[in-house]
């Protein structure tokens, strides 16, 4: 399973953001950051505004700033948002095409091959359904003390 790039992008940002409450952050000051292309940064972030998860502000004083709490946002939303709500293993049912197929058969539920990889993603979406953007702050602030303080400095001195 390969994750679109812009899932990372938005969940670093989201993290930002938390180290910068109360202010709005352009898509190019976000970008500069990481030194990202602004232009797709900021579809990522649009992304994250239409699934509620930012909401952003137009004008001189506008960008964007989370829309709930870090704790009510789950980085399985954030990746729902921007690579959508598929599932990664789609079951094509092969089976109905091998020898001795029943054709009225539903392989997408009994054929090992789809239950085993739909067991690993449920799995898999637990995980992220249970790491919240407040849990990766907390990490970050744990494991690398002084995070916060720079995220803040950097965006308070950045210039443009």
């Amino acid at each position: 399973m390969r994750m679109n790039e812009g899932v990372e992008w938005a969940l670093h940002s989201c993290v930002n953001l938390c180290f910068i409450p109360g202010e709005t952050v352009t898509a190019k000051r976000l970008a500069a950051f990481y030194e990202l292309p602004t232009a797709y940064l900021n579809k990522q972030l649009q992304a994250l505004g239409r699934a509620g998860i930012l909401s952003s502000t137009s004008g001189p004083k506008g960008g964007f700033e989370l829309a709930r709490s870090p704790e009510r946002i789950t980085v399985l939303d954030v990746v729902t948002a921007i690579d959508g709500p598929e599932e990664a293993f789609r079951c094509t049912e092969i089976l109905k095409a091998g020898p001795g197929a029943d054709q009225k058969a539903d392989y997408r539920k009994t054929c090992l091959v789809s239950m085993t990889m739909r067991k690993a993603e449920l799995t898999y979406r637990r995980e992220l359904a249970g790491t919240t953007i407040a849990d990766l702050v907390g990490q970050v602030e744990q494991t690398h003390p002084e995070t916060a303080v720079n995220t803040r400095n950097w965006f308070a001195n950045l210039t443009s």
